[in-house]
C-alpha cells in the first residue's frame, strides 16, 4: 500500500511539472512580452534625467 502511494505522488508530482511547462509553452509570447514592457519602463526611468547638466561631459543622470 506504501509503494502505490509512493507512486501516485510521484505520478501527481510529474503531472504537475508537465503542467507548469505546457503553461510556460503556451504562454511564451505573452511572458517574452511582459519582460520586454519592464526593461522599456526600467530604460524610461533611466532616460528621465531630471538633474542633467548643460554641458556634454556632465550629461550624465545623478539621482
Amino acid at each position: 500500500m506504501k509503494a502505490a502511494r509512493l507512486v501516485l505522488k510521484i505520478v501527481a508530482v510529474s503531472m504537475a511539472v508537465v503542467a507548469v511547462a505546457c503553461a510556460i509553452a503556451a504562454y511564451w509570447d505573452k511572458i517574452v512580452d511582459v519582460f520586454y514592457a519592464i526593461a522599456d519602463k526600467i530604460e524610461e526611468k533611466k532616460a528621465d534625467c531630471r538633474f542633467a547638466s548643460e554641458y556634454d561631459d556632465y550629461d550624465d543622470c545623478i539621482l
